[in-house]
């Protein structure tokens, strides 16, 4: 089965094309980005602007004719932090829909967590033990920590990279005062949420994902990706720490010229890595492995264990009417 799976995020619209079924390794096909830059056109209401509305359909047409043209059995369409937050995002959800013919679902921040702990769960396997999984995102950070493919806890919380930058800095590298004054914030609302994965039990492996931690461990000494996939890669506390230093005193466009970082998210780097650092501190981490599995990849595997009729997991029965649980998923309207 070609399935299509478009993951509209604060950051990137990204289109992955797999060939996958019921118990293989989805193998990837394809994969295309357009850097839209969602969270970024939220007005003051709180509103996704006429241009973002504007771009948004623009790429969900892309990526549906994209998808069509691979021969896709199905496309799987979600969204997260930026157009959860979009006080418009019934209306922007219900023109896509009608304009693209694509039903976009926009994610609660703990399913988001919940799948991404499923890929991560798969990708490392039972000898992992009890996982604990961090995921920063643009607009979002999601925490999840279990012994099965569900997690005992699951939560997310507005600390994304992208979304902290916009709040916290004024200028371009950061004060020290500013980046003081964000590790502090920081801290306080990590807190009560890491006292939570805390309780639930300590975990045998801590895992991080998302191109936030991969940067991060790349700077830190990790593999290049040019490596491939399997290469282990890791970071640690240490070293996280001693990045930390060197990256508060680069602007941006100096981030954006070492190797591993993208143009499009190197004046976030910062604030990603005080979410990481307080995280990390908060719950006793003192290494991450960073896996390659994330969301997407835990959507896909989602669908096909609903395929399957196996989901094993009663906590997700509860996920609304056309969300990405066992109730349905969505077709795109090929036309």
């Amino acid at each position: 089965m070609r399935l299509a799976v478009l993951d509209v995020g604060s950051n990137t619209v990204h289109l992955l094309v797999v060939d996958a079924h019921r118990g293989a390794h989805p193998k990837p096909m394809s994969s295309e980005k357009d850097q839209l830059r969602l969270a970024e056109h939220l007005d003051r209401k709180g509103a996704l602007s006429r241009d973002g509305v504007k771009a948004l359909l623009e790429s969900v047409h892309r990526a549906r004719d994209t998808a069509r043209a691979a021969g896709c059995d199905d496309l799987l369409a979600f969204a997260t932090s930026a157009l959860r937050d979009a006080t418009n995002s019934a209306e922007v959800l219900a023109r896509v829909q009608r304009e693209t013919g694509v039903a976009l679902e926009v994610l609660p921040g703990e399913d988001e967590a919940r799948w991404t702990f499923l890929a991560v769960r798969r990708w490392c396997g039972w000898s992992a033990g009890r996982l604990l999984v961090l995921d920063i995102g643009g607009g979002s950070l999601e925490l999840a920590v279990g012994r099965d493919e569900t997690p005992d806890v699951a939560a997310s919380v507005p600390l994304g990279a992208g979304r902290l930058t916009r709040d916290a800095f004024t200028s371009d590298p950061p004060s020290r005062a500013e980046v003081a004054a964000l590790t502090e914030r920081v801290r306080d609302e990590i807190a009560p949420i890491a006292g939570r994965l805390r309780a639930a039990g300590r975990p045998d492996r801590a895992v991080g994902t998302s191109k936030t931690f991969r940067t991060l461990a790349r700077l830190a000494g990790a593999a290049p990706s040019s490596a491939g996939p399997g290469a282990r890669r890791t970071l640690t506390a240490q070293g996280l720490r001693q990045l930390s230093a060197f990256i508060t005193r680069m602007s941006g466009p100096d981030l954006a010229e070492l190797d591993g970082v993208s143009a499009s998210r190197a004046h976030q780097l910062v604030a990603g890595a005080v979410v990481a650092q307080a995280a990390m501190d908060a719950l006793g981490v003192t290494e991450l492995e960073i896996c390659p599995w994330a969301l997407r990849e835990g959507v896909i595997l989602r669908r096909f264990d609903m395929l399957d009729g196996t989901t094993g997991d009663d906590r997700s029965a509860q996920t609304s009417p056309g969300g990405l649980g066992p109730l349905t998923t969505h077709r795109a309207r090929w036309s």
